[in-house]
C-alpha cells in the first residue's frame, strides 16, 4: 500500500501527507534573518508536494547561534517570517520551524559572549573556553524558548521543533558526556533532564492548544560509551510523551565530535576547505586531512533508513507515542516500509534538496527514487555558503571538488 498520501496528525495539525522536510540547516539567513533565497527554496519544496516543510534551526537567543547565517528569534524578523508561511500556505504545505540553543558549539565571535553550556570546559571542536550556565539562568533560558514559540505563532507557523538532540544546549544537560554538574541539574538522569523538563513546560504552556510541537533527541550519540536506548533515551523519551510533546523524531549522533554519525558518508574535506573563509582553519585541516578523517570526522558508511533498528525499538518501547522517523529516506519504496511500521510520518532532507519535486514524483511514480548519489557535497558547502546540491549549481565546479565528488561517490554506490 502507498501510505505516504494518507493524512499525518500530530497534536492539533493535519497534514496533507506523511512527509515532512526536515531542519537540515539552509545557511540562507545572512543578517540572522529570512532571505529571498529562503523563500524561494521552502516554497519551492512545499510547491512540489511536501505535507510540511520545517525552517532549520532559529537560535531562541543569540548567545544561541553556532553560524552566522542562522535565524535569531526576534520581533523584528517576524513580518519576513510570515511572508515565508504565507507562501508555503498557498502552496498548500503546513510550515514549522526548529527552535534551539547551541549551547557550547559556537564561538564569542558568532555568539557574542563566551559559549554557554551544561558544564565549564573547553569546546575543541570552536575551539574556545566554554561556562557552565548557573542554576539562576536556567529559568530565563526556558522562558526564551517559550518567548520564541509566541513569536512563532504570531510569524505563522503551524509547528515547532524543539532540538533536544546532536549535542545542542539541552542534549548537553542530558549527555554525561558534556554535563559534569554537581548540583540538582547533574548526576542522575532524573537530575539531567530537569533543564529539559523546564524548557519543555515553558514551550507547551506557550504552545497553547493550536500549535503542534515536536521535539527532536538522540537514540544515540555515536560514542561508545555515550548515551545508550535502554538507560538513557528511551526514559528521556517517555519523559517527553509525559510532558505532552505531539512527536518524537528520532535522530542520532553529536554534530561536535561524531558529525557523520548523523548525515552518514564521508565529509568531503576538499569541499568544506575550499569554501572556508577562516585562513588558519583552512590551513589547519588542509595540512591534516588524513589525519582529520581519521580521528575528528571519521566516515560512517550511508545506508538506506540508517536509523530504522533503533527507531523501531522506541516504536515498541512506546506504542501509544507519535515518532516521525527521520535518516536516510531516497526512494518511495523504503518510506512505504518505514510507514508501514507505524510511524506517523517522515522526514526528508538531501532528497528534496535534490528535488524540491520528489514528493511530486512520487504520486506519479510510487517507486521513484531521488537522484541524490550521497557525496555530501551540499554539507561540505553549507558551513560557509548556502546548502546546495552540486548537480544544480550555475557556477562551475573546481576540477579537485569534482574528483572528490566523484571518489566518494565511487566507493559510496
Amino acid at each position: 500500500m502507498n501510505k505516504i498520501f494518507e493524512e499525518a496528525h500530530i497534536g492539533p495539525l493535519t497534514l496533507r501527507n506523511r512527509t515532512i522536510r526536515s531542519a537540515a540547516f539552509e545557511s540562507m539567513c545572512p543578517g540572522h534573518q529570512p532571505s529571498q533565497m529562503l523563500y524561494d527554496y521552502h516554497t519551492s519544496v512545499a510547491r512540489g508536494g511536501v505535507g510540511m516543510t520545517t525552517v532549520a534551526y532559529a537560535a531562541v537567543t543569540e548567545s544561541g547561534l553556532s553560524f552566522d547565517r542562522q535565524l535569531v528569534m526576534r520581533q523584528e524578523i517576524v513580518p519576513g517570517l510570515r511572508r515565508l508561511t504565507d507562501g508555503i500556505h498557498r502552496e498548500g504545505a503546513a510550515a514549522g520551524i526548529q527552535l534551539g540553543h547551541c549551547g557550547n558549539m559556537s564561538h564569542k565571535s558568532i555568539c557574542g559572549c563566551i559559549p554557554v553550556g551544561a558544564s565549564n570546559g573547553f569546546n575543541l571542536y570552536s575551539p574556545t573556553i566554554v561556562r557552565g550556565l548557573r542554576p539562576d539562568e536556567l529559568r530565563d533560558m526556558a522562558r526564551k524558548f517559550g518567548n520564541a514559540v509566541n513569536l512563532a505563532r504570531e510569524a505563522g507557523f503551524d509547528e515547532v521543533e524543539i532540538h533536544c538532540g546532536h549535542g545542542y544546549l539541552i542534549d548537553q544537560f542530558l549527555n554525561p558526556f558534556f554535563n559534569h554538574r554537581k548540583d540538582e541539574f547533574g548526576g542522575s538522569l532524573e537530575n539531567r533532564m530537569r533543564f529539559m523538563t523546564m524548557i519543555i513546560e515553558e514551550v507547551m504552556k506557550a504552545a497553547k492548544d493550536d500549535m503542534a510541537v515536536v521535539c527532536k533527541m538522540n537514540m544515540r550519540d555515536g560514542l561508545k560509551n555515550g548515551i545508550s536506548l535502554e538507560e538513557h533515551s528511551i526514559p528521556i523519551a517517555r519523559r517527553l510523551q509525559e510532558l505532552g510533546v505531539h512527536a518524537l523524531v528520532l535522530s542520532g549522533g553529536l554534530v561536535s565530535a561524531t558529525p557523520m554519525y548523523v548525515m552518514r558518508g564521508e565529509l568531503p574535506l576538499e569541499t568544506l576547505t575550499h569554501y572556508m573563509t577562516d585562513p588558519m582553519l583552512k590551513y589547519s585541516i588542509g595540512c591534516c586531512k588524513p589525519l582529520v578523517r581519521k580521528t575528528m570526522i571519521k566516515p560512517v558508511r550511508y545506508e538506506e533508513a540508517f536509523f530504522l533498528e533503533d527507531a523501531l525499538k522506541f516504536r515498541e518501547a512506546m506504542p501509544d507515542m507519535k515518532f516521525i522517523y527521520v535518516g536516510g529516506l531516497v526512494a518511495g519504496d523504503k518510506i512505504n516500509e518505514v510507514l508501514g511500521h507505524g510511524f506517523e510520518a517522515v522526514q526528508m532532507a538531501r532528497s528534496l534538496l535534490n528535488e524540491p519535486d520528489f514528493v511530486n514524483r512520487l504520486k506519479e511514480d510510487p517507486h521513484h527514487r531521488c537522484g541524490c548519489k550521497h557525496s555530501n557535497y551540499c554539507i561540505g558547502r553549507m558551513y560557509t555558503l548556502e546548502m546546495a546540491c552540486h548537480q544544480h549549481l550555475q557556477e562551475p565546479i573546481p576540477e579537485k571538488i569534482q574528483k572528490e565528488i566523484e571518489r566518494i561517490e565511487r566507493e559510496q554506490n
